[in-house]
């Protein structure tokens, strides 16, 4: 598989999964409904391990152009490929929003709740404030590089061991994402990735989504310049810490 085909695949089942568990848990009549936020957390955890998974031993499993940006802000990866890497992610996302679409429009239909409906695609804050909101996502993202800059660097033992070999490779960027949900997650739905909302919002645009309402155009910024600025962040303080 070449890297662009693996971050199209991995972000693809990324949004798949993950948003497929927000609309497990929250579109009337599914297995899942009411399942709740610890099931989404951890829905979303396991899609970035899948994800990770399937892409890591060809692209190293961005699937989030905050990773491509950090990573290439820090100098461990070349900002000629970053503009291919995020085309490929948003692709990857959008095909990912419309399968869910596909797999639960039945339930679209079900749902009376037009918010619950954009919730499926893409993320919204509990309470609107703009500040707050950025703050969020940039603080939800400045974690997830940070730690994924020691993840990569870690090593175990006398014989240098890496932390990952193959899929297990997934795991802890998995139980990051998981613990960023859990602690932070509860004040905008922590996108913490430009692709992972922009694509589906999109999505959600232009798919005859049974009575769904207007696209929050207002707030789109937010999950895409949020995640950016905690990215370059995260990779200006590893590089102060490393230099």
């Amino acid at each position: 598989m070449s890297e662009f085909a693996a971050e199209i695949m991995g972000t693809f089942i990324l949004i798949l999964l993950g948003n497929g568990v927000v609309a497990n848990v929250v579109l009337s009549g599914t297995k899942g409904n009411n399942g709740g936020w610890i099931v989404i957390t951890t829905g979303w955890a396991l899609a970035v391990f899948t994800g990770v998974a399937v892409a890591g031993p060809f692209s190293g499993a961005h699937l989030n152009p905050a990773v491509t940006i950090g990573l290439a802000l820090a100098d461990k990866f070349e900002w000629a490929m970053a503009s291919a890497y995020i085309l490929a992610q948003m692709i990857g996302a959008m095909l990912g929003a419309l399968v869910v679409w596909v797999i639960y429009r039945d339930h679209y239909a079900q749902t009376a709740d037009v918010g619950l409906k954009e919730a499926t695609f893409c993320t919204s804050p509990a309470i609107p404030n703009r500040w707050s909101n950025f703050i969020s996502e940039a603080a939800g993202t400045f974690v997830l590089i940070f730690v994924i800059f020691y993840f990569t660097e870690a090593e175990f033992g006398d014989d240098k061991t890496p932390i990952g070999l193959g899929s297990l490779g997934a795991v802890p960027v998995a139980f990051l994402v998981w613990a960023i949900g859990l602690s932070l997650g509860g004040t905008t739905g922590y996108a913490i990735n430009p692709v992972r909302d922009l694509g589906p919002r999109i999505m959600y645009a232009i798919l005859p989504v049974a009575g769904k309402g207007k696209t929050n155009w207002a707030y789109a910024w937010i999950p895409v310049v949020g995640p950016i600025a905690g990215a370059s962040l995260a990779a200006a303080l590893y590089w102060i810490f490393t230099m």
